[in-house]
């Protein structure tokens, strides 16, 4: 069914997005609570910081095996900011529907987008695309 690595970069991909979301939910609530922007500003900015960790992590532990580090990093960072850029809009306005028309609060509200949009987007995308597994590597690394 599953390999045990393929399991095992899955929960490692999680621990980096625990991370980078754990970096990105604590700064939105900064923002928010203290600073006083929009929910929706401070997911922008929490997301972008989070993003850069996030990729971090998935770059140099995630997925380092599967990543041509001389030359690829352009195109990954490339990628990456698209897969961005589509996360925090989802989020944001998942966020934004959740409370303007359930009357959820933004924390909780973002807890439940963060999960949909965790798993359904950013996983496949991160992994499929992003750090897709260079081919001639594969079949160097099968032999």
């Amino acid at each position: 069914m599953f390999s045990k690595k393929s399991i095992f970069t899955f929960l490692q991909a999680q621990v980096a997005a625990f991370l980078g979301g754990i970096t990105d939910y604590g700064l939105m609530i900064l923002l928010t609570e203290v600073f006083k922007l929009h929910f929706t500003f401070s997911i922008l900015i929490s997301g972008t910081v989070g993003a850069i960790m996030n990729f971090s992590i998935n770059r140099f532990w995630v997925f380092k095996n599967q990543c041509d580090y001389s030359s690829r990093i352009n195109s990954q960072l490339f990628k990456f900011a698209m897969v961005v850029l589509g996360s925090i809009s989802l989020k944001s306005f998942g966020t934004f529907i959740l409370h303007n028309l359930f009357q959820i609060d933004y924390r909780i509200g973002r807890l439940i987008t963060d999960s949909f949009v965790s798993y359904g987007f950013n996983y496949p995308l991160i992994k499929y695309w992003v750090f897709r597994i260079n081919k001639k590597q594969n079949i160097v690394e099968s032999n």
